[in-house]
């Protein structure tokens, strides 16, 4: 069995950009920071952040082209890409992207105080949970 399931919730860095491909087909870029906040050895304080590059299509990209800005709080679910590419000077280049498949939008542009966020991500994580245990009961049951 394998799993490419990445889970996370951020702000976004940027507004989100949609474009739709020569088929019509609608596609939604933009990235979230993801914060973590921890103590070095020291006992000092220290955060680091984490910028994460999402990528949605079809109709969830028009809601997130739509709806989102710069700013918001979100929760992702989807699965991790690696890509390459070659730059102008013929050096292969890779991004790494979380392909999304479901988003929640937690904030209305940084509307909401910390504890309702803090409130919030922790619902969004338990459902994240049950929704995984579901997931992984569903696939006791195959064969392969």
């Amino acid at each position: 069995m394998s799993v490419n399931k990445w889970i996370g919730i951020g702000n976004l860095t940027r507004d989100p950009e949609l474009k739709y491909t020569p088929a019509g087909v609608a596609v939604c870029n933009f990235a979230i920071a993801c914060n973590e906040k921890y103590k070095d050895r020291e006992g000092t304080q220290q955060e680091k952040v984490e910028f994460i590059n999402i990528v949605v299509w079809r109709g969830l990209a028009e809601v997130c082209g739509k709806y989102l800005v710069k700013g918001q709080q979100v929760y992702i679910m989807g699965k991790i890409q690696i890509r390459s590419y070659d730059d102008r000077d013929g050096n292969k280049k890779y991004i790494t992207e979380i392909v999304a498949d479901d988003m929640q939008m937690l904030s209305r542009g940084g509307t909401q105080n910390e504890t309702e966020q803090q409130q919030q991500a922790q619902n969004v994580a338990q459902q994240a949970q049950s929704i995984l245990g579901q997931q992984q009961q569903t696939n006791d049951d195959i064969p392969f």
